[in-house]
């Protein structure tokens, strides 16, 4: 399994975006890395700034880790593309009958982002059934 550290992940968005800008080949991770990225200006600025792979983002001053937000579009996208967990694409295409893509993304990310903290606080594995029931209900409000 492949288990990238934070400097791996920091630098695997700020050179896509950097080869993105400057037109050079991506390999197919990277377009996808690119593409989310293009979806997220408030994270240019970033991206393109010389120490963005050293910088904190502390939620207690209300800041979004931006490498954190990107990493879960990425992981979403996976998750759809190979409908793992199964029934994720089919609550996601529910999604869309009300949302554009991105947004949907996000209620998902939100979903993804509870499962993970109960995972985490209790111990145990990611709760796949819950996890596609809580994006179901973010479809129904």
């Amino acid at each position: 399994m492949f288990n990238p550290s934070r400097e791996q992940v920091r630098a695997f968005f700020i050179q896509s975006w950097d080869k993105h800008r400057n037109q050079q080949p991506l390999e197919p991770l990277e377009q996808m890395a690119a593409k989310i990225i293009s979806g997220h200006p408030e994270y240019h600025a970033l991206l393109e700034t010389p120490h963005a792979a050293q910088a904190d983002f502390s939620v207690e001053q209300g800041q979004t880790n931006p490498f954190l937000h990107l990493s879960m579009h990425l992981a979403i996208q996976e998750q759809l593309s190979i409908d793992q967990p199964p029934g994720i694409r089919a609550a996601y295409q529910s999604l869309l009958n009300r949302l554009d893509p991105h947004e949907a993304e996000h209620h998902i990310m939100e979903a993804l982002g509870e499962v993970v903290w109960e995972a985490q606080r209790l111990g145990t594995a990611l709760d796949n059934e819950r996890y596609i029931e809580l994006i179901r209900r973010q479809d129904r409000s």
